[in-house]
């Protein structure tokens, strides 16, 4: 492990060598640079050359209206590939299957699964409804190893409700294991990441006690208010045992946020679709898929890289990158095209809501800290072929600032050419026109929006009411506030912490049902 040191960077000061931490540290400065150099080169270039800032404008616009079409062809069929998933009769399938990828398993019945629910200070109910839609999966139970992962700083409260948890669900599970993560372990932050770390090498000296081979397990990380359908182990075991390498290969599944969904308010509700069809849209281009939130993996890869990285945030897409990695670029992401479901972000009080969609979506864009690992890693490692390396960062750059500018500069700077641009650029035709072409190629991309509507309808539990039906339709039409000061502004703000060096630590969601 020495060789690849690097695999397990948090940020630039873990790194001993000074020339190494100045470049590492010059990485985490890039993505916020790049942003801002973005945004102030469109304030500045309308100010100076509002003519060339306006037809940008209108390229961009255009731009953007290709790849609303785009989203719109790959998000259907992402939806019907995950229908058609549902109904499929995974069981029957794994019956008449012969195992020909290399694997030493001659049947599905020798495959185990280790599932993981981290847990801090979540109440004992949500906990409770997680189980339940776990032993009403079709997967038999005696090939499950289940652990509770606690936090030893809230260990009073987590093991009353650690107790409770066993005593009603322990006995229908292979294993049922708890665990409390120590606190204040040296090169640790407190997360999510440190406690999966934790509980995977507790799981792992109860599987070398029985002797599994560890290409027999499938380990799932879930978030503790996951409620996973019927069918989601039978699936993920096909696709494990249908892989064309299985042990080098994650298999992500679609979050969908809707354990709570009538409950949010709009703006929670409204985002939580779109972090869904986003999701789902990128399930239909698995050469720039990374592992994001509740997801599964071989338990020997998992091994092999020393478990989760316990001193970063963005421990569900690191993993990703330390395979990949320490692999030499032969690990990829499987799209499960099989849903999971997860509470969509809410409180008692709408301001809360409204700060905690802000802070979540902070420590997701905080995961542009993976950006100074790629870059380091690849100048490191020298086997992965450059032209893997630039695709696949070109992907993780242009993502992360697009992220942060392109909301801004579709809704907000469109605009900013008529207002800065002079008294001469005031009196053009271009000035008097501009408003009205970007509005009519806004308009006909907004129309995405119905698109949006009809699938988050596809989506949505039972109705409640014709008059609440109708009423979200019209929360659409908060998606620009959404995008600027929900999604663009957290990410920006993410980008400022790696680019002034004042690194965040991990921050629980709170987990609250009306």
């Amino acid at each position: 492990m020495k060789d690849n040191y690097y695999l397990k960077i948090g940020k630039a000061s873990d790194l001993k060598d000074k020339k190494e931490r100045r470049m590492y540290r010059f990485f985490e400065m890039l993505p916020g640079l790049m942003s801002l150099f973005v945004l102030f080169l469109a304030f500045f270039m309308s100010i100076k050359l509002p003519v060339w800032v306006a037809f940008f404008i209108i390229i961009y616009d255009v731009y953007w209206l290709f790849r609303t079409v785009y989203f719109y062809f790959h998000l259907k069929y992402g939806y019907d590939q995950m229908r058609k998933n549902e109904k499929e009769n995974w069981l029957e399938k794994l019956e008449s299957l012969k195992v020909k990828n290399g694997l030493n398993i001659k049947s599905w019945k020798e495959v185990y699964h280790l599932i993981i629910f981290p847990t801090y200070k979540e109440p004992v109910e949500i906990i409770r409804e997680t189980f339940n839609y776990l032993i009403k999966t079709d997967y038999p139970k005696d090939k499950m190893i289940v652990v509770l992962a606690c936090e030893e700083a809230d260990k009073e409260n987590a093991q009353k409700i650690a107790n409770i948890i066993k005593e009603e669900y322990g006995n229908k599970f292979f294993k049922f294991l708890i665990t409390f993560h120590p606190e204040n372990l040296e090169g640790e932050i407190r997360g999510h990441g440190s406690n999966d770390a934790w509980a995977g090498k507790r799981g792992k000296e109860l599987i070398d006690e029985l002797n599994i081979p560890y290409e027999n397990i499938i380990v799932s990380s879930f978030d503790v208010d996951s409620w996973v359908y019927p069918k989601y182990f039978s699936c993920l075991t096909y696709y494990y045992l249908t892989a064309p390498k299985p042990l080098r290969t994650s298999y992500q599944p679609i979050p969908l946020y809707l354990n709570n969904i009538w409950d949010v308010p709009s703006i929670s509700r409204v985002f939580s679709f779109s972090s869904t069809f986003w999701h789902t849209m990128n399930q239909e281009r698995p050469k720039s898929l990374v592992t994001f939130s509740s997801h599964s993996m071989s338990f020997s890869a998992l091994n092999e890289v020393g478990f989760k990285q316990t001193n970063v945030v963005s421990d569900d897409s690191r993993i990703f990158w330390q395979c990949f990695f320490y692999y030499n670029g032969d690990y990829r992401v499987e799209p499960l095209y099989y849903p999971i479901s997860m509470d969509a972000n809410c409180d008692k009080k709408l301001t809360t809501t409204l700060k905690n969609i802000y802070k979540q979506q902070k420590r997701w864009a905080y995961g542009v800290g993976e950006i100074p690992y790629f870059l380091f890693a690849s100048i490191k490692n020298k086997q992965i072929d450059l032209k893997k390396k630039i695709s696949m960062g070109f992907e993780l750059i242009e993502g992360h600032i697009s992220w942060a500018t392109s909301s801004i500069l579709i809704f907000l700077l469109g605009w900013l050419p008529l207002y800065v641009g002079g008294s001469d650029f005031s009196q053009t035709l271009l000035s008097y026109n501009l408003p009205k072409v970007t509005s009519k190629i806004l308009t006909i991309t907004m129309l995405g929006l119905i698109v949006s509507i009809y699938m988050s309808a596809l989506l949505l539990p039972q109705r409640q009411g014709k008059k609440k039906s109708i009423f979200m339709i019209l929360e659409w039409l908060l998606i620009p506030f959404i995008m600027i000061f929900f999604s663009s502004l957290p990410a920006l703000d993410a980008q400022m912490h790696w680019l002034r060096g004042k690194y965040m630590g991990f921050w629980v969601t709170p987990k609250v049902r009306k």
